[in-house]
């Protein structure tokens, strides 16, 4: 049972079809969906905002505990669509492909890092370019046996965006990034999760099921915990010793305030399950 199922305006029935559904379910688990299955979701500029805004509600939201993104059809996310974005007022000028660059791609990709909850992506199917970024952002990544990851720029003569070349050598390491950015080929989910880009791959009609279950796990976590282990670690990457030590002693001052500190230790001593509010 939902706990705002039409919260979203755009997702009620009778409305004009949404290129993002939304719903946010009882236990807390925001759930984004991208829905152009005749596109294989190939992501527009309408999509990127409002996925931006939904990541940014959910950090925002104490209810939210865990986002899950996943797709309709099947494709995941088949790349950008160029075709949805705002049209050009004026002849392009250096330094416009950069700008949009970074306000675009880059916004997204961000969006999903710095979210303040736990981000699962459950790959319902190809995920191309900017969308094989998009689950490669995500904190766990579930993906239907069917799924394929293509690193798809190199067949466009294109330099990757999205942060993939930050992403892949850090999930990957640099010479199995390159082979697959150098030759751009398909990518099995096996293969993906064989070589460490995906946590899991599950049976397709079972994907939904698993993503529901980890992230009603991760919602009744100690959410403020998750974050600040999500900090941490994306931080580490590019962190030497010394900061990385120093982060984590802050995050665990931080930590220490929060009721669900205290309720973790009290179950503890107590010989009980802890119940843990988010906050």
């Amino acid at each position: 049972m939902d706990r705002t199922p039409t919260a979203d305006p755009e997702s009620g029935s009778g409305t004009p079809k949404s290129t993002v559904l939304h719903r946010t379910t009882a236990d807390g688990v925001s759930w984004i969906t991208l829905n152009r299955p005749e596109a294989m979701n190939a992501v527009t500029w309408e999509q990127r905002e409002r996925v931006i805004a939904l990541l940014a509600d959910a950090s925002a939201d104490p209810a939210v505990r865990a986002v899950v993104l996943t797709a309709t059809g099947r494709g995941f996310c088949a790349g950008a669509d160029l075709r949805g974005s705002p049209a050009r007022t004026r002849e392009r000028v250096p330094g416009d492909v950069a700008r949009t660059i970074r306000l675009g791609a880059q916004r997204l990709i961000a969006a999903v890092l710095d979210c303040e909850k736990p981000v699962i992506a459950a790959v319902n199917g190809t995920a191309a370019g900017i969308g094989a970024h998009l689950a490669f952002a995500c904190d766990l990544v579930l993906a239907a046996d069917t799924a394929k990851f293509i690193e798809v720029f190199v067949r466009r003569g294109l330099v990757p965006d999205g942060g993939g070349a930050y992403l892949l050598p850090r999930l990957v390491g640099p010479q199995r990034a390159k082979e697959l950015m150098f030759f751009g080929d398909a990518l099995t989910a096996a293969d993906a999760e064989r070589i460490g880009l995906v946590n899991r791959t599950v049976p397709e009609g079972q994907l939904a099921a698993v993503a529901a279950e980890w992230a009603g796990r991760l919602a009744c976590g100690p959410t403020r915990a998750i974050a600040l282990t999500k900090q941490l670690v994306n931080d580490s990457l590019t962190a030497d010793r010394a900061t990385a030590f120093a982060a984590e002693a802050a995050a665990q001052e931080i930590n220490m305030t929060t009721r669900d500190a205290d309720e973790g230790v009290a179950s503890f001593v107590e010989r009980r399950t802890p119940e843990y509010r988010g906050r």
